[in-house]
């Protein structure tokens, strides 16, 4: 750092401690000051401004704590302290109002942003009567059965399902006897595992 930027640490420090009028340490200030000055600065700073008497230091075993002099501010009458404090309330109550309707235009906007403009809507309406026309040919010409299966498919068709049945068949009276055999020697029946449609 140099010295010109360091020189003029020590009246910010005593700014920023009058504004937020709190106990800070060195280091708290150095980091609140975003390392504006370096931190030897900083300590020499605080130190100059304990010596000359605008802020008070305390020490908390090995953490030395500033604060500006509380001398320097004006005291406060209990019933400024009164008006300031219901000034508080009302702005409370006021934020809380408005947090209230700002929240409540934040989902009318979003429920507007998630709805469908009017071109949106047109261009759906349009796709979905498309669409809707497609599937009504479908059904005419499901329903006037134009596409026919020919005899020699449907020949086809009924060989297959009947070689496949009478392999079902087979299966069926090879795997049955273990089956019974099986559910024989177990001490509950399993009507269950014999008859799966059950």
């Amino acid at each position: 750092m140099s010295k010109s930027k360091d020189a003029g640490a020590v009246p910010a420090i005593l700014d920023y401690l009058r504004k937020q009028n709190r106990p800070y340490s060195a280091v708290d200030i150095l980091n609140n000051l975003h390392k504006e000055y370096g931190k030897t600065a900083v300590v020499k700073a605080l130190d100059t401004l304990v010596a000359e008497g605008k802020i008070k230091s305390k020490t908390y075993n090995k953490q030395v704590v500033y604060v500006t002099d509380q001398s320097q501010f004006p005291d406060v009458n209990d019933t400024e302290l009164k008006s300031m404090e219901s000034k508080v309330v009302a702005m409370t109550q006021k934020l809380k109002e408005s947090s209230d309707v700002v929240r409540q235009l934040d989902s009318e906007l979003q429920a507007l942003c998630s709805s469908l403009t009017t071109d949106e809507a047109k261009s759906q309406v349009i796709q979905l009567t498309k669409e809707c026309g497609q599937l009504e040919e479908e059904l005419k010409s499901l329903k006037s059965n134009v596409s026919t299966v020919s005899p020699k498919e449907r020949e086809m068709i009924l060989k297959s399902r009947s070689t496949d049945v009478k392999e079902r068949r087979k299966r069926k009276r090879i795997v049955r006897i273990p089956v019974i055999l099986l559910l024989y020697a177990w001490p509950v029946i399993h009507l269950g595992f014999l008859y799966p449609g059950n």
